[in-house]
C-alpha cells in the first residue's frame, strides 16, 4: 500500500469481502488481517489512487 498516494477514501476497507483492511484513527487504511486475504484484488482494482498492489502468495504462504 502506497500511503503517499492514498487519500483515505475508505473504498478498500468498505468493500473488502473478508474485512482485511481497516481504517486507523485518521481514516487511513491499515492491513488488519492479512491472513484472511483471498486475493480477489477488489481493493487494488477499485482504488482511485492506484495506491494498492496485491501480491501473490508463495506456496509457503508468504507474499
Amino acid at each position: 500500500m502506497n500511503k503517499a498516494w492514498c487519500k483515505s477514501c475508505g473504498i478498500c476497507s468498505e468493500f473488502c469481502p473478508k474485512k482485511v483492511i481497516g481504517l486507523n484513527d485518521l481514516g487511513g487504511p491499515i492491513i488488519e488481517h492479512p491472513d484472511e486475504c483471498i486475493g480477489c484484488r477488489f481493493c487494488e482494482l477499485h482504488c482511485p489512487d492506484f495506491a494498492i498492489t496485491v501480491k501473490e502468495r508463495t506456496p509457503n504462504g508468504n507474499t
